[in-house]
Order: structure tokens, then C-alpha cells, then sequence
């Protein structure tokens, strides 16, 4: 197995850094730890550079530990920077596509753009982007890049830098042998100052008591496929309107439900309204979940992927289970 690297920094992004004077930073809708952590820690290094940033996301801030982050961010361009006619460089991060920004991606047009991601999906062809699918997250492109221009990274940076890459690794669990550079790039982040056991409190702790009803309630709906490879869940529209999309603990319940023995994959599909639901697919190291995704307009990575979609969850679910026979229907034999 290919090791995984710190990739080459193109000499065109270190120019797009330098040309512009004005920064534009911007990552997915319903930004993650890593969409947050990326955009922060690079919006940090700029400023250590002289330049002014702007931090842009939809949101909405759903997950309870990047709530503390969202008044750093705003959902509109503003006025100024509209106006201005030269100077202004858009950077995109931990995001395939400008249309993956959401409601955001109509005012970003026309800006001169970079790409800063590690998705599968990502097949943009921009000068000067840095798309290493690789990459276990977005924070360790961008550590990359900033040691790669400035040699070492601040405590500040180190901070955001660390929490990206804790939350798209699941605390490191979804690291494998070929890691070894990630947990250098980590022991640098902790020689800058960071506090493993505090980011790891942040992110796991201060869930509400709703959230583990909502949690043993996802458990309870488990149902097996392919002699228990695939465990598939759901949560109903009642749920949402009890416990609010605030309490869901979705990575708990992926972690729980991958502990059961011989599971291969996991598919949470939520109502979230009356005609749409969001889905989430989980699995360890033999399943791609991306190409599930795909097949229904969704995207993300082999071992973790979603997509947002038109229907109700159980007319949805039987054709999700269909969709993973290629690949788990042969593993049986």
C-alpha cells in the first residue's frame, strides 16, 4: 500500500497568495470540523501574511462543536468586496465545486478561484489548486502548505489545524498503516501547543440528554442486509421535530453501529422534512460508500460519503440496499 505523503504545494497557489490582497475563504454547506478548521487556519496564515479575509459558509452550523465558530463566518459577500474590481482571490476549501458552497455559490462567481480539498468528487482543474484525495483532511493539506511558505505553524493555527483533522478521522480511529506522515503532522500541531485531550473534549463531550434518546432511538430501528455486512437505520421526521437536528450524535452512532461484528457498511437515512431526507454511509476499508453516493447525486469520500435527496425513508432505504449488492453481494461468495 501507497504511504501517504505530504503533497507538493504548486508553485501558482504560492502566487495566488502573493497576488492578491483580499481573500475570499469559503467551504461546504452544513460545514463539518474539517470545512470550519481549514477555512480558520488558512484565514489565520493570510492574515500572518498581510492580507485581509473574508470567512464565508451557508451553514447551516448544525454540529455542537463548531456552534462557537459560526459569528466568524458570514452567509453574504459583502458590499465592499463586490465592489471592488481587482485584489480579490477566492479560495475553496474541503469542497469539490462552487455549487457544494450552497446558497453562497451565486455570489462567488467571476472571482479569480483556487481549490484547497480532498475529495474524491474533486475534479476541478483550476491552476494553482491542491486536490490530494489522499488526504485524510483538508487541515493537513493546508499544515502542508503553510509549513511548505513559512516553515512552522502558530499555536493559533495549530489549534484549528489539529481539531480539522481530529474530527474527519474520527480521533485518528480511521487512520491506517500507511499513516505514518499524518501523525508527524500531528505531533508538530502538539509541539505547537496543542491539547490532544482538550480538542478531544470538545468534540465528543457536552452532548444533551436528548441526544442519547435520539441515539438509542437510531439503534433500535438497526436493521441487517448481506448476513449483517450492511446495518441500514433511519430517523423519522417526529424525531427531527422532537429532538431538533441539534441533538443528533451521528458519528456515535456510525462509531457504535461499526463495532458490531462483521459489519462492512452502515446507511442512516434522515427525514428531514416531508419530502427530503439526508443520508449518511459509513463503512471500513472494503467498501466504497462514495460510489453509493454518487449513483444518487451525493459524494464524499470511500469510507465516508452522503448526499441530500427527494423522497421519504422507507420508499428510500430498499433502493440504498440495492445499491450496495455490487459490492457486498460478491463479498459473500
Amino acid at each position: 500500500m501507497t504511504a501517504i505523503t505530504s503533497p507538493a504545494v504548486p508553485l501558482e497557489l504560492v502566487d495566488f497568495f502573493h497576488t492578491h490582497s483580499c481573500f475570499l475563504i469559503a467551504g461546504h454547506k452544513e460545514p463539518d470540523g474539517d470545512c470550519i478548521g481549514s477555512s480558520i487556519a488558512l484565514s489565520l496564515f493570510l492574515q500572518r501574511l498581510g492580507k485581509k479575509t473574508v470567512l464565508l459558509s451557508a451553514g447551516p452550523f448544525q454540529r455542537p462543536e463548531i456552534r462557537m465558530y459560526e459569528p466568524l463566518f458570514s452567509a453574504h459577500v459583502p458590499a465592499e468586496i463586490k465592489e471592488m474590481s481587482a485584489g480579490v482571490g477566492l479560495i475553496i476549501v474541503d469542497c469539490s465545486g462552487i455549487d457544494r458552497t450552497g446558497d453562497l455559490a451565486e455570489q462567488l462567481n467571476g472571482f479569480p478561484v483556487i481549490y484547497i480539498d480532498h475529495h474524491a468528487t474533486n475534479t476541478v482543474k483550476v491552476p494553482g489548486s491542491l486536490v490530494y484525495t489522499e488526504s485524510p483532511s483538508a487541515t493537513f493539506i493546508i499544515q502542508t502548505i503553510i509549513e511548505t511558505i513559512s516553515g512552522s505553524v502558530t499555536k493559533d493555527e495549530a489549534e484549528m489545524l489539529f481539531f480539522g483533522l481530529c474530527t474527519d478521522t474520527g480521533y485518528f480511529r480511521h487512520l491506517d498503516e500507511r499513516s505514518a506522515e499524518v501523525f508527524m503532522h500531528a505531533a508538530r500541531l502538539v509541539q505547537a501547543g496543542v491539547n490532544p485531550k482538550y480538542v478531544f473534549a470538545r468534540i465528543n463531550g457536552g452532548k444533551s440528554f436528548g441526544s442519547r434518546i435520539l441515539l438509542s432511538r437510531v439503534l433500535s430501528r438497526m436493521q441487517p442486509y448481506y448476513d449483517g455486512k450492511l446495518i441500514v437505520s433511519y430517523e423519522t421526521l417526529a424525531d427531527r421535530q422532537e429532538f431538533g437536528i441539534e441533538n443528533r450524535d451521528s458519528d456515535m452512532a456510525y462509531q457504535l453501529i461499526q463495532g458490531i461484528a462483521g459489519v462492512k457498511a452502515i446507511c442512516v437515512v434522515r427525514q428531514d422534512t416531508e419530502t427530503h431526507c439526508s443520508v449518511g454511509f459509513r463503512s471500513l476499508d472494503t467498501v466504497d460508500v462514495s460510489r453509493i453516493a454518487a449513483s444518487f447525486g451525493g459524494g464524499g469520500h470511500k469510507q465516508a460519503a452522503g448526499l441530500y435527496i427527494e423522497g421519504r425513508a422507507e420508499e428510500l432505504l430498499p433502493r440504498f440496499v440495492e445499491a450496495f449488492a455490487p459490492q457486498l453481494s460478491s463479498a459473500m461468495k
